[in-house]
């Protein structure tokens, strides 16, 4: 994530936050409140549907009706915000980001804490990053850090292949359930596009004896 982020108060007016968007170079921001959590998300089509419903509606609503003309009246930050803000907590996995932007149809999430205080902002272009590691450095951190470390299993029980971030996991787990585990954290290893199961498990090894 990165951890300088320009955020905006509640109280920001339109032009502002339109310049603030051109002088950044950005497509939004986190709105926060006075104790520093985010409220919401303004964002360039947030103005422009703004724009665009004065253009239509022809004059400048009093504010007084809801809906569209609310909208068009809008004037701040907290008038124009999207919310609640679509958020993430520092310690999800790169790949539970990249599924939220999906599904949420949005290109970055504010990373809040447990309380709901903005600590940084992650980015389409900051998940898709990961996806640039090695891959020995892959395989390494799955082998010392998952396998060994994680699930304290002997790392020489298995074999860590890794091709363009397509993992195979083989070799023999202590037990199916360790064996399930280990793969399901190789799928959150920062960078690992895929997860090939070919670990021979126990009980596979008796059903042929």
């Amino acid at each position: 994530m990165t951890t300088r982020v320009v955020a905006v108060r509640k109280n920001v007016p339109f032009k502002a936050i339109a310049a603030l968007l051109t002088e950044f170079r950005v497509s939004a921001f986190p709105v926060i409140d006075d104790d520093g959590k985010v409220a919401g998300v303004v964002s360039e089509a947030d103005l422009l549907s703004k724009e665009a419903l004065v253009a239509t509606l022809g004059t400048l609503p009093s504010g007084e009706e809801g809906g569209e003309f609310a909208k068009a009246a809008a004037a701040t930050a907290a008038d124009l915000m999207s919310q609640p803000a679509i958020t993430i907590t520092p310690g999800e996995p790169v790949t539970s980001a990249a599924r939220l932007m999906y599904q949420s149809k949005v290109k970055r999430l504010p990373v809040v804490t447990e309380t709901g205080q903005l600590v940084g902002i992650i980015s389409r272009a900051d998940v898709l990053s990961v996806y640039r590691r090695r891959d020995e450095e892959i395989g390494q951190e799955i082998t010392q850090n998952v396998i060994g470390r994680e699930f304290g299993a002997d790392p020489a029980r298995f074999t860590v292949i890794v091709r363009d971030g397509i993992v195979t996991l083989e070799g023999h787990p202590e037990n199916a359930h360790q064996g399930r585990d280990i793969v399901d954290a190789t799928w959150h290893v920062e960078g690992v596009v895929s997860v090939r199961d070919r670990l021979t498990y126990p009980e596979e090894r008796s059903s042929h004896v």
